[in-house]
């Protein structure tokens, strides 16, 4: 079976599974098509592509399963001309996604390892509006103004202020927290002027956010 069928079938079963949950907004579908899982995972992971489990990157990181990954942008609830900062890059697949729909995409990623591969996998899809930074995602990003979404893709022990502020009034902000020493979940966080209304969602499989840039890697 070539790899173009395998990444065919993988889709088809995995679009199964999120209208199986309720996922079926035509925008966040389309640009899930319009980019190919394939250019995001490592290349003996070809056929997982669209697994529903974690597969591990470089740095000691991993992309989430393909399903968990759609239903983080689904809560997120993406608009059209949107600004989105993205903590934690990883493999750069979620930035694809939302670029696909976003005016612009911002994401920090500490690993200087995993920022060259992003860049290289977004440029291997076409994706040209997502800037691709090497940051501290534990301090927030002084200088870059507001957003209308923020996604966070590793767990803070509390609802990181230093990102609510970088929200705008009617922003959504996705970030893990850890809720015990081995539990994290993930919580919507929604800004309405100065109020901020919070909504436990879904368990999640991050660990706890590093502090400062990785030095080696």
């Amino acid at each position: 079976m070539n790899a173009r069928l395998i990444e065919q079938e993988g889709f088809a079963a995995m679009m199964l599974r999120l209208r199986a949950e309720g996922i079926s907004s035509k925008e966040l579908l389309n640009a899930v098509e319009q980019t190919p899982r394939s250019f995001f995972v490592p290349p003996h992971f070809d056929s997982e592509a669209y697994s529903p489990r974690l597969l591990p990157l470089e740095c000691g990181s991993f992309i989430e399963g393909f399903d968990f990954a759609v239903r983080l942008l689904h809560n997120l609830n993406l608009k059209t001309g949107q600004r989105v900062l993205e903590v934690g890059t990883g493999s750069g697949f979620t930035a694809g996604v939302m670029a696909r729909i976003a005016e612009r995409v911002l994401t920090i990623e500490r690993y200087k390892t995993l920022v060259t591969t992003a860049q290289r996998n977004l440029e291997k899809a076409g994706i040209r509006n997502v800037v691709v930074r090497q940051a501290d995602g534990s301090t927030g990003l002084a200088g870059e103004g507001t957003f209308d979404r923020i996604l966070i893709t590793a767990a803070f022990e509390s609802l990181p202020r230093v990102f609510s502020e970088h929200l705008v009034s009617g922003g959504t902000m996705i970030v893990p927290i850890m809720v015990s020493p081995n539990q994290c979940r993930v919580v919507r966080l929604s800004r309405t002027g100065s109020r901020f209304d919070r909504e436990d969602l879904f368990e999640a499989p991050y660990l706890p956010i590093v502090p400062q840039v990785a030095s080696f890697l």
